[in-house]
């Protein structure tokens, strides 16, 4: 007696092979998780002495739209990236997955369409499904670098019951940092058809190459139609506190937002204080994550780019690369690569880039690689994926 919401919600591509590794490791091979943007550099200690400092008697409900020291520190960290908006317009929400439901239910109902930039985040797709919203891609590839594509591309895959556009930037899963030029595109679409722009920034820091991520919200001709979905986890090393935040300048949104909000009743209190924490902690620390994710990035792509018969960009922001296997099925692959290959002890575990598109059977020979290791055991990794392609064709 399952419904069909629950049938129709995909498994997550990043997870789902996990028992394929569980298996590996009962073996005793060592799995190296390229699989999940899981960091592991330190956790500011900040958040430690911020829990600390504001540990309470009693562990209670918080505002629903989280506490207001919060939001105000929010608030002045947004304005460092030209983003003007004040403690009343920035929603704690549990995680940046709350914040996407809360931004998909905001302007959706069931049956309506919802166009995203594919490849996109795996778990838009689990969103949109829990919500009965259609996703509609539009597609980019890995041989022009997966760059956003033309105005036209978008325009033809507007219905009646299109509602808005959704895309991460820079971009998981390929890493892409989107010009000003190709945001341009989508606020065209997006006004020219009455459409909100959902704005996932959640890797706002991670620009390499001397880039810097330009936010939706440097548009001001679209605020009105404008949501940004925003979360600690990232650049803070934080996935664990599930801090998120819901932005917006739209009351009605903002307005019907907080219903959901009341509905689940407040974030956690703990972390919240924790978070605030972390936007007190020094510049030093992001700087430091900055160039240890560029240096990872380096040793990925120099890697990757060595595998005969591989495409792949060099990306540009987040903490992947997605790339084009010379394989049919990089899922089979992936799972051979956990059942019944290893080098030395040691296997190699990425998520297959099929389940971050909506396009049936797009993707079938891409994966993301998360560089969230070290350089060492990135390069180690890689070479090891070398030669399991090479032994699996």
């Amino acid at each position: 007696m399952v419904s069909k919401r629950a049938l129709n919600m995909p498994a997550s591509p990043i997870r789902r092979l996990v028992p394929y590794a569980d298996e590996a490791k009962r073996k005793g091979i060592h799995v190296y998780h390229l699989n999940i943007g899981q960091p592991d550099l330190e956790t500011p200690k900040e958040w430690y002495e911020y829990i600390e400092k504001f540990k309470t008697k009693v562990v209670a409900y918080t505002h629903s739209q989280g506490i207001l020291p919060l939001r105000e520190k929010f608030s002045e960290y947004y304005k460092k990236w030209n983003i003007n908006v004040s403690p009343d317009e920035i929603m704690v929400t549990n995680g940046g997955s709350e914040a996407i439901m809360f931004a998909l239910g905001v302007v959706c109902d069931p049956g309506d369409e919802v166009i995203v930039v594919e490849p996109f985040y795996a778990n838009y797709a689990g969103f949109a499904a829990y919500l009965n919203i259609k996703l509609v891609p539009v597609s980019t590839t890995p041989e022009n670098g997966y760059r956003m594509p033309e105005k036209e591309a978008f325009e033809k895959v507007i219905s009646s019951k299109t509602k808005a556009i959704l895309f991460s930037n820079p971009s998981n899963p390929t890493g892409v940092v989107y010009s000003k030029d190709e945001l341009q595109t989508i606020v065209e679409v997006a006004k020219e058809n009455n459409l909100v722009i959902i704005s996932d920034e959640v890797y706002r820091e991670f620009a390499f190459d001397n880039k810097k991520s330009i936010s939706a919200f440097e548009f001001e001709e679209i605020h009105n139609n404008l949501i940004i979905v925003d979360s600690i986890s990232k650049r803070y090393s934080a996935c664990g506190a599930r801090i998120g935040t819901f932005i917006t300048k739209n009351k009605d949104f903002y307005n019907a937002a907080m219903k959901f909000a009341q509905a689940r009743l407040s974030p956690a209190e703990i972390t919240q204080y924790g978070a605030i924490g972390l936007l007190n902690s020094s510049e030093e620390y992001m700087k430091n994550a900055i160039a240890e994710y560029e240096k990872r990035r380096d040793v990925a792509y120099e890697e990757i780019k060595k595998i005969p018969g591989v495409v792949a960009h060099k990306p540009e922001g987040a903490f992947y690369l997605s790339a084009k296997l010379p394989v049919d099925n990089a899922e089979e692959f992936i799972k051979w690569m956990l059942l019944n290959f290893n080098v030395d002890g040691k296997t190699t575990m990425v998520a297959p880039l099929s389940g971050f598109y909506a396009t049936p059977n797009a993707g079938l020979s891409e994966i993301r690689i998360a560089y969230v290791l070290s350089a060492e055991k990135i390069k180690d990794a890689i070479n090891i994926l070398a030669k399991g392609i090479k032994e699996f064709k």
